[in-house]
């Protein structure tokens, strides 16, 4: 892991830029003199690691006593996107507009990105706690639904996870979801436009946890309510510290 910049911001966070082989990504520690958790903080598919929504996210989850840290896996961000991912992206755009069904599209988009970004994940994991100063238990929290469901079933590390049901979650981690034992707390916007409510409830009801919370909140996909923030770091301090 190589760190290419750092910047200590007006809370006392550090951020710090890096690289793991091909794989750009983000730290944020808080000042501590005692090792923190570590939270992998995901942005919805395809969106770019700087996205603001997740750097206030994890901003404020670092200066509450986690480390954070986020990545563009492959095909997300500003990484090479493939020729099939490019065709799935303009496939979607015209059923879109042409009101025509679009879930199988999705499959063959999202599909193949979330099995492409685990093992990225997991590699940044690994070098991630091998930094002085972080420590596990390891949470996971994040826009990227079908990705989390794919690491709290594939990464033991992970803890506890944080999801937003505002994104397609292909038919695959629909059903790994069942395997989902860790604690979670899911939030979905009520009236977003994009993703069925029906469907957002029937992946809360199919998870495994014994622990699982539901807010939902009135608004669109964007109206996350900024206290959610507050809820959510008390839902990572019963778990991780």
């Amino acid at each position: 892991m190589h760190f290419t910049s750092e910047q200590r911001l007006d809370d006392g966070v550090l951020e710090r830029e890096f690289t793991l082989g091909e794989i750009p990504g983000t730290l944020w520690t808080p000042e501590s003199a005692a090792p923190v958790p570590l939270v992998l903080m995901s942005h919805n598919n395809g969106l770019p690691k700087a996205d603001p929504r997740l750097t206030a996210r994890a901003r404020y989850t670092a200066a509450h006593g986690y480390a954070v840290a986020t990545i563009d896996a492959a095909g997300c961000g500003d990484r090479p996107r493939s020729a099939a991912a490019e065709r799935a992206r303009a496939d979607l755009r015209r059923a879109m507009q042409a009101g025509e069904p679009v879930d199988e599209i999705f499959e063959s988009l999202i599909g193949p990105l979330v099995e492409n970004a685990v093992p990225e994940w997991r590699t940044t994991l690994d070098a991630l706690l091998g930094l002085p100063g972080i420590r596990g238990p390891v949470g996971y929290s994040g826009g990227w639904a079908a990705l989390g469901i794919r690491l709290a079933v594939a990464e033991p590390r992970i803890a506890a996870a944080g999801l937003f049901a505002g994104g397609y979650v292909p038919r695959a981690q629909r059903e790994e979801a069942r395997q989902v034992t860790v604690p979670l707390l899911f939030l979905l916007q009520w009236d977003d436009e994009g993703n069925p409510r029906r469907r957002a409830l029937e992946l809360f009801d199919a998870f495994g946890s014994k622990e699982k919370t539901l807010h939902a909140n009135p608004g669109g996909h964007t109206g996350t309510p900024w206290f959610e923030l507050e809820d959510g770091c008390r839902f990572l301090d019963r778990h991780l510290k």
